[in-house]
């Protein structure tokens, strides 16, 4: 069987990729959830939309994340992003905690604060972007309960004219 060289060169990259994210990855995820993780990364590199769901992760709209900020309802909304996107435009009321950072060590996540019945909603960039469907994955397989996913994230929150925060919080 002939394999073009590129083949072989796309093959060895994407092993690279994988065997790097896992290789960074905290030993507390599964390797289910590693796998999720490393689905998510690879759609990114090839331009292609997250899932568009989770298993045990609710898919919230806009409009539902601002229902629950207008009824006082308790929730931690959690901007995935790089410190340098979370400072410039954010959710207001969000906390910043990194897909990189928590990927490398799950313990953020409770040194953040967060408690497994806490209802959180996780956002980043967009259908496009990995960072919160691998933050809803790795927080479920910590054994958070109550998981929110706002699948268009902040594009979609600035699309439908919802206020929004900058600067360090």
């Amino acid at each position: 069987m002939k394999h073009s060289l590129s083949t072989i060169l796309a093959a060895a990259a994407a092993t690279m990729f994988l065997a790097t994210a896992a290789g960074a990855a905290d030993p507390k995820y599964t390797p289910e959830t590693m796998k999720a993780v490393d689905e998510c990364k690879l759609l990114k590199r090839d331009k292609k939309e997250m899932p568009a769901s989770i298993e045990g992760v609710k898919i919230v709209t806009p409009e539902d994340v601002k229902k629950m900020l207008d009824a006082k309802q308790k929730i931690v909304i959690l901007d995935n992003r790089p410190v340098e996107e979370y400072e410039k435009e954010r959710i207001p009321g969000s906390i910043r905690l990194n897909s990189d950072d928590l990927l490398e060590n799950s313990k953020l996540a409770a040194d953040a604060g967060l408690k497994v019945d806490d209802v959180i909603v996780v956002y980043c960039n967009g259908e496009l972007c990995w960072r919160s469907p691998a933050v809803a994955s790795m927080l479920k397989c910590l054994g958070y309960k109550n998981l929110n996913w706002l699948r268009s994230g902040l594009p979609g929150w600035i699309k439908k004219g919802y206020e929004t925060a900058e600067g360090k919080s």
